[in-house]
């Protein structure tokens, strides 16, 4: 497989498009992180404070900005998810090779991020399992793992049904520890 990083491939589903995000995603990008229902559900762990909730295009524009800039220094990908049907983007896919000194060693994390009508069972479990065997090989891991709160019991429906398993052990941030955290072996 080639580097992500210099390479980075799209998926498709029955429903979605799964690509590198663009800056013309922009207006779309906006509707779902200004969107109060969704942001409780996106992954901002050891993100320096950053809860993605961003109100204006300004405040977008810069998010994109940096999204940009951490790909091209190797930090993380993120993907559009694209509504074949609407041809709107519903939702982005940050992921990226972990490594630390926790359980989430040798891992790909992946943080997915949707529109608050989007959070169902089937959107998710296409989503994941368009790209999950992919992840492995891009992000060279054993393990991925995704957030799985609580508070949204479509997403862990879809992550069981997929073969995910709630892992007890937390994330070690820079400052905390994290938890809610879904794992699938390779």
């Amino acid at each position: 497989m080639k580097n992500v990083y210099e390479f980075c491939p799209s998926f498709e589903t029955e429903d979605y498009t799964i690509r590198r995000l663009e800056r013309g995603d922009a207006a779309d990008l906006l509707k779902i992180y200004s969107d109060k229902k969704a942001v409780p559900l996106f992954n901002s762990d050891n993100c320096h404070g950053d809860d993605f909730y961003y109100t204006t295009s300004e405040r977008i524009s810069q998010a994109v900005d940096f999204w940009e800039e951490a790909y091209s220094k190797g930090w993380f990908v993120r993907w559009s998810v694209i509504d074949k049907k609407t041809s709107e983007v519903i939702g982005t896919i940050e992921a990226f090779h972990r490594d630390a000194d926790d359980h989430f060693g040798n891992t790909g994390l992946i943080r997915l991020d949707l529109r608050s009508d989007c959070e169902k069972e089937n959107c998710i479990a296409q989503i994941l399992e368009a790209i999950e065997k992919d992840f492995f090989d891009l992000f060279h891991c054993g393990k991925l793992a995704t957030k799985g709160f609580p508070s949204s019991p479509e997403r862990i429906k879809a992550l069981k049904r997929l073969g995910y398993t709630k892992s007890d052990e937390p994330l070690i941030g820079s400052y905390d520890k994290y938890f809610d955290y879904w794992e699938k072996i390779k």
